[in-house]
């Protein structure tokens, strides 16, 4: 779905109250008020896709999931049941969907892998422009290194350690043992920092 696409009656303005309860607002959305919903979109859509440009590696891509996201969200919103945070619910429906992309691409383009591409995410005006830079270098080569990864231990890492998610969240987002969950962190971590080790020695010995 193009983000052109996206329901009008689900957008809202970038400025307006994020309201903290979301399950009063998801019953007011089930009640038939699309404004209440908008609000959850408003309150999540920076974070989701954020995290999803991170797993598809193209913000144009990203933008696209997210908004199929939410609109599938809107669609199975009669089917949450509580038993999670909305934004783990949120978070399955858009993982499900980059994992079909994936499928998609692996088709369209074998032995190919998308690059992972920095979120953008503001900095803080009062950082002078070293900080900047230091930042910027610091966060190529996270994403230098996430990139190399595996994609199952990709994934993991950035739920845990960029998401936060609990062990428990994950291994439902996953559907996946804890024990799992927390083995395959620890052998993503280790992958993640032997990355990081190459790229530290490579550009030291610049």
């Amino acid at each position: 779905m193009a983000a052109g696409n996206f329901p009008k009656q689900l957008r809202v303005p970038i400025h307006g109250a994020v309201v903290s309860d979301d399950q009063r607002l998801i019953d007011q959305a089930l009640g038939g008020d699309a404004a209440a919903f908008g609000l959850l979109v408003h309150k999540y859509q920076q974070r989701l896709f954020n995290t999803l440009v991170h797993l598809a590696g193209c913000r144009e891509e990203a933008e696209d999931l997210m908004q199929d996201a939410f609109v599938q969200a809107f669609v199975k919103l009669d089917s949450f049941r509580g038993q999670s945070s909305f934004y783990t619910w949120l978070y399955r429906i858009a993982f499900n969907l980059t994992i079909s992309l994936r499928r998609k691409r692996r088709l369209e383009n074998s032995h190919e892998h998308a690059p992972i591409v920095p979120a953008n995410e503001p900095l803080d005006d009062r950082q002078d422009a070293s900080e900047h830079l230091e930042l910027r270098e610091q966060a190529d080569q996270v994403h230098m290194a996430l990139g190399a990864l595996a994609e199952d231990r990709r994934d993991i890492l950035i739920l845990r350690d960029i998401e936060g998610f609990s062990y428990e969240q994950i291994a439902e987002i996953l559907d996946l043992p804890i024990g799992t969950v927390r083995s395959r962190i620890h052998r993503a971590r280790l992958d993640m920092r032997d990355q990081l080790t190459g790229i530290w020695q490579e550009n030291s010995a610049d």
